[in-house]
């Protein structure tokens, strides 16, 4: 008799840790199948010390390889679900197709950044859902600190060095406080212009920072905030989103480089295309994690609308820790559903809340007791070494490291502005010249409802609110996690980037200057992003993207025409649109109601409560 098949769709909080534990339970008794489109498992919560400098990119990966050897990994993006003939269709890293039949299946898709209609946003700001996301960050934050230091205009010098992040939930309250720390030391060593130094705001509609967690936490977070010198704005967002600054909804303009989108999230919109009940772009699952109706179909994490049962009528919010005390109680109910062992409900249990602030400093509260200053960032670190399930000793050497050495603040130039942009549904992987992001509906989803705003990335595809209230469960809830959304490989550039179509009324195919993906800014090393994305002004004339005179390589030809993209490569998406964001949410979902300038607070997603089970993982 052949063994049962199972392909669990995604590698992130709740598909990681289904794939971990059912291959314990099963013991080789059936075939169990990883569809993800990265090698490794990311823990996000650190992903703000990766963007500070604290820690390097790999320190938060985990290999799904190495950590799940009776697991078959397949890299790729899943494109559709076949109910009826029970497969799974992908798309492989370099374009192939391919098929995966099961006998079960474990949606577990994750989420993707949230959008609000607001004017510039999608062109100017960055998201912080991703490892590219959290690389160019810091690679960007490193450059206009150093092209603030040699800037021979004071309004320039004060633009460059202006940092605003939106969204005064776990990420962002973290991204800025480490960023405060981050640049200045940077300016130690790059002195601005005297009287100056970075300037980091932190806006939020809400009345408090942290508003999920308690008030003396709150109040510990912002008062680490203000002693470090971040402008923290609460009742304020932005309203719109300019090449030269932004547009506050209390009136005032700052000008900056630097926009850091940490409103929240929303579930992937593979889920939606499915055709199956929905609650707010989340499929809908009984208490056993299973879909009704359908139960060789199980759905976990963000992609899932689990019933919350200590709260009937409500289902449990899209958090980190939530996925991954799911993707427990839905290993146990995969394996029961093949006569191994028995069901279970999903419950959780809050044990506590920590809150990294950078440094010594942190926000926690194991057990119900409020900690703040080094006992609380003692607290914080042990936990997060506790929970991750690998990479622990490299970790703690870094904090070691980071504690007796000054940082390197050098960037590396590997991300551009272009390749992470904010409306994606690719947050883990950076778009590359030519890759497409998601296939067209009428290539692989004809017929499948929601499968081109799946497959666009759009927002408003799914119309879910992301639910960002405090996380508990078996270990304590903590910042930034979430699990990240299942894609494909690449992305697919916008109109005007490199490998799409090249632009209108431009000569010779010339990319139209105010697009991300153009000419790199003269005299720049690496190149600059576009000139209306933060963080410089292209390079003027340049047909087809070619670098700047100044640049290492040698003058270009001049007026040199575009090479025009293989006859074999399929149109450009839609990329980023120019203007404002147009919403197409359900009821009730992000964009519901939503007035430009204001945005939630609830999608800031928590990290795993792993306190049950620490030991799982290597060190």
């Amino acid at each position: 008799m052949s063994r049962p098949r199972i392909v669990i769709v995604g590698a992130g909080f709740a598909g990681y840790r289904t794939a971990r534990i059912l291959s314990r339970l099963t013991r080789n008794r059936a075939d169990i199948t990883l569809l993800n489109p990265t090698d490794y498992f990311l823990y996000l919560p650190l992903l703000p010390q990766v963007a500070a400098g604290v820690l390097e990119p790999r320190r938060v990966t985990v290999s799904l390889s190495g950590t799940l050897p009776h697991v078959r990994l397949v890299l790729g993006q899943a494109d559709r679900v076949d109910l009826d003939g029970q497969t799974v269709h992908y798309t492989g890293p370099e374009g192939e197709d391919g098929t995966l039949p099961f006998d079960r299946l474990v949606l577990a898709a994750g989420s993707v950044n949230k959008l609000l209609p607001i004017p510039g946003v999608a062109e100017h700001a960055h998201g912080f859902r991703g490892l590219p996301e959290a690389r160019y960050l810091r690679d960007h934050v490193t450059r206009q600190v150093e092209l603030a230091a040699s800037a021979a205009d004071p309004k320039t010098c004060a633009a460059r060095c202006t940092f605003v992040v939106v969204g005064a939930g776990y990420t962002g309250t973290e991204v800025a406080a480490h960023g405060q720390l981050f640049t200045d030391a940077q300016v130690r060593k790059h002195p601005l212009r005297q009287g100056m130094r970075p300037r980091w705001m932190l806006l939020d509609v809400a009345e408090r920072v942290l508003p999920e967690l308690d008030e003396k936490l709150s109040r510990t977070a912002d008062r680490v905030l203000r002693q470090r010198g971040v402008d923290v704005r609460m009742g304020t967002s932005v309203k719109e989103a300019t090449h030269d600054g932004v547009l506050l909804t209390d009136g005032e303009f700052v000008d900056t480089r630097t926009l850091v989108w940490c409103v929240g999230v929303r579930p992937d919109p593979l889920a939606e295309s499915l055709g199956l009940p929905m609650e707010r772009g989340r499929l809908l699952v009984d208490p056993h994690l299973q879909v009704p109706g359908r139960p060789e179909v199980f759905a976990c994490g963000d992609a899932a609308a689990v019933p919350d049962l200590d709260k009937p009528g409500q289902y449990t919010p899209m958090t980190a820790q939530h996925a991954w005390r799911q993707g427990k109680v839905c290993a146990q109910n995969v394996a029961a559903s093949l006569g191994l062992g028995e069901r279970h409900a999903y419950q959780h249990r809050d044990l506590g809340f920590v809150v990294d602030l950078g440094g010594v400093k942190a926000a926690a509260n194991p057990f119900g007791v409020a900690l703040s200053g080094p006992a609380a960032g003692a607290v914080t670190r042990g936990y997060h070494l506790a929970a991750m399930p690998g990479n622990r000793i490299r970790v703690a050497a870094d904090w070691i490291l980071d504690a007796v050495l000054p940082r390197q603040a050098v960037q590396l130039g590997l991300v551009r502005s272009w390749s992470v942009p904010l409306d994606t549904a690719s947050p883990e992987l950076a778009r590359v010249p030519g890759g497409g992001e998601r296939r067209a509906a009428g290539e692989s989803g004809a017929g499948i409802p929601g499968a081109g705003e799946r497959r666009s990335g759009r927002p408003g595809s799914s119309g879910a609110e992301a639910a960002k209230g405090p996380t508990g469960g078996e270990g304590m809830t903590t910042p930034s996690g979430g699990e990240p959304a299942r894609s494909r490989p690449g992305g697919e550039p916008a109109t005007s980037q490199p490998g799409g179509e090249p632009a209108k009324s431009q000569p010779g195919g010339e990319p139209a200057k105010n697009q991300p993906g153009g000419e790199p800014a003269k005299s720049q090393p690496g190149g600059e992003p576009a000139k209306n994305q933060p963080g410089g002004e292209p390079a003027k004339n340049q047909p087809g993207g070619e670098p700047a005179k100044n640049q290492p390589g040698g003058e270009p030809a001049r007026n040199r025409p575009a090479p025009r993209p293989p006859a074999h490569q399929p149109p450009p998406g839609p990329g980023v649109a120019p203007g404002p964001v147009k919403r197409t949410d359900a009821p009730g979902g992000p964009g519901a109601g939503a007035v430009p300038g204001t945005h939630g607070t609830s999608g800031d997603p928590g990290t795993p409560g792993t306190s049950g089970d620490p030991a799982e993982g290597d060190s």
